[in-house]
C-alpha cells in the first residue's frame, strides 16, 4: 500500500518536475531519515532562498536549472554579504537536493547541473577561543542567588565538556552522575550518542545549583522562574549578559567549545580521542578548533624532540 502510494506520488511529480514540489518532498524525506530540527530548518531557508532566486529567473522545473544558474546563485549570496562558510553550506545543501533527486525519479536525459560546479573555497583559519582568564572573570561575575549558582554551573559545564549549545540544552538530570562525572548525550550532532565528562570543581557547581531547585522538570537546565527547560534564547542572552559584566567582548558558547580543544590539546589530549569527546567524526573537522601559537609548537618539540629527549 505504501509502496503503490509512494509509486503514485512519484511518477506525478515526476512528470510535472516542478521545482517547488520536489524540495517539499525532499524535506519530508530527511525528516523521515531522522535529522535534527536544527538541521532541517536550515535546509528548509536555504532551499527557500534559492527558489526565490529561481523565481527570479522564471525557473519553475527541475530540469531547466543549470550549472550556470547555480553559479549564479553562489555570486549573489556573495554579494549579499555570505561569508565563505554560510556559501558553502548553500552549496552542499543543493547538491545533497539534486543527488537526491536523481537517486529519487531517476529522470531520463537530465544531468545532474551541480555536478560541474566547483565547491567555494573555505579558508580554513583556525577560530579563536576564548580566553581562560575570560571565562574567569565572567565566573566572578556569577553571584550566590539561583541565577547566580545556574549560570556559574553552566559556564563550567561548556569549557570542561565543550559541548555545543544545543547539546549542553538537551541534557536531563538522569542523564549526568554526579559521582562519577560521566554525562551521556543521548543525541549528540548526527543523532549518534556518546558521553562526556565534568571533573570536580564543575561537579560541585552543578550540585550547588541543583540544591536550589525547588521544580519537578526532568531538563538540568530550567529557566529562572524553575517552570521550563532552557532554551537557546536564554542561554544566549547570559552569556552575553555575564561577558558585558566582566567587560569583555560578546561570547557564545562554541568559544567555550574551542577552549576545550585546544586547552585539551595543551594538556597532552591525543587528536582521536578529543575528536570523540567533541564529537567530531573527521580530524580534518577538529583542526578548526586547534589555534595552535608558536610557543605551543616550541613547548611540544621541548617534550619530545629527538635529540634532546633520546640521544
Amino acid at each position: 500500500m505504501l509502496s503503490s502510494t509512494k509509486t503514485s506520488v512519484t511518477h506525478a511529480l515526476s512528470h510535472a518536475d516542478w521545482l517547488e514540489d520536489w524540495t517539499i518532498e525532499f524535506i519530508k524525506a530527511k525528516k523521515i531519515e531522522g535529522l535534527s530540527p536544527n538541521t532541517l530548518r536550515i535546509y528548509h531557508q536555504q532551499l527557500k532562498h534559492f527558489l526565490t532566486f529561481c523565481e527570479g529567473q522564471m525557473l519553475e522545473q527541475v530540469s531547466e536549472v543549470t550549472s550556470r544558474d547555480i553559479r549564479n546563485f553562489l555570486l549573489l549570496l556573495e554579494e549579499e554579504g555570505h561569508n565563505p562558510g554560510g556559501r558553502h553550506i548553500a552549496y552542499r545543501i543543493l547538491k545533497t537536493f539534486f543527488r537526491w533527486y536523481d537517486l529519487e525519479v531517476e529522470p531520463e536525459n537530465w544531468r545532474n547541473p551541480i555536478a560541474k560546479v566547483k565547491a567555494p573555497r573555505l579558508i580554513e583559519e583556525p577560530l579563536e577561543p576564548i580566553e581562560i582568564e575570560d571565562v574567569c572573570s565572567m565566573l566572578d561575575t556569577c553571584d550566590d542567588s539561583f541565577l547566580g549558582k545556574r549560570n556559574r554551573a553552566i559556564l563550567l559545564f561548556l569549557l570542561d565538556t565543550g559541548l555545543r549549545a544545543r547539546e549542553l540544552l538537551s541534557i536531563a538530570l538522569d542523564d549526568i552522575n554526579l559521582v562519577t562525572g560521566n554525562v551521556l548525550l543521548r543525541r549528540g550532532k548526527g543523532g549518534k550518542p556518546r558521553t562526556v565528562f565534568i571533573g570536580k570543581e564543575t561537579k560541585k557547581a552543578v550540585r550547588a545549583y541543583i540544591r536550589l531547585r525547588g521544580d519537578s522538570l526532568p531538563a538540568l537546565w530550567v529557566t529562572d522562574d524553575q517552570n521550563k527547560r532552557l532554551a537557546y534564547g536564554g542561554l544566549r542572552a547570559l552569556l552575553e549578559r555575564h561577558a558585558k559584566l566582566a567587560g569583555i567582548d560578546a561570547t557564545s558558547a562554541h568559544d567555550f567549545r574551542r577552549a576545550f580543544a585546544i586547552t585539551m590539546l595543551r594538556q597532552g589530549v591525543d587528536l582521536v580521542s578529543l575528536a570523540r569527546l567533541m564529537g567530531h567524526t573527521s580530524l580534518k573537522v577538529l583542526q578548526r578548533y586547534l589555534k595552535l601559537l608558536p610557543e605551543d609548537l616550541q613547548e611540544a618539540h621541548r617534550r619530545a624532540g629527538p635529540v634532546d629527549n633520546i640521544i
